[in-house]
């Protein structure tokens, strides 16, 4: 349990730092850490279920730490899709 949640913080952290101007920007402190962790975890699920069940590539494990590649690549997907939802409901300022 503590694993999936490191691995999920890892990859939403890494995937924030490589897409620059995600919806999330302007948050700072403990509810930049939340968006990340879930964030992350989505990913790590949605690189599960590209790389491993549709692909054939990897193992088993779904929130394992050979999978942090696919968690990240998986965050990197889903990271604008949560971005352009949130802007369709006009919460969150639009990127420049």
């Amino acid at each position: 349990m503590i694993g999936a949640l490191l691995l999920g913080f890892v990859a939403g952290v890494v995937a924030r730092m490589l897409m620059p101007g995600d919806a999330f920007r302007h948050m700072s402190g403990p509810m930049s850490w939340l968006v990340s962790l879930v964030i992350g975890l989505v990913g790590a699920l949605v690189g599960y279920l590209l790389f491993t069940v549709l692909l054939g590539i990897g193992d088993t494990d779904i929130f394992d730490w050979g999978g942090i590649l696919g968690a990240i690549i998986g965050t990197l997907i889903v990271l604008p899709i949560t971005g352009w939802f949130l802007r369709r409901r006009q919460n969150f300022p639009p990127t420049r």
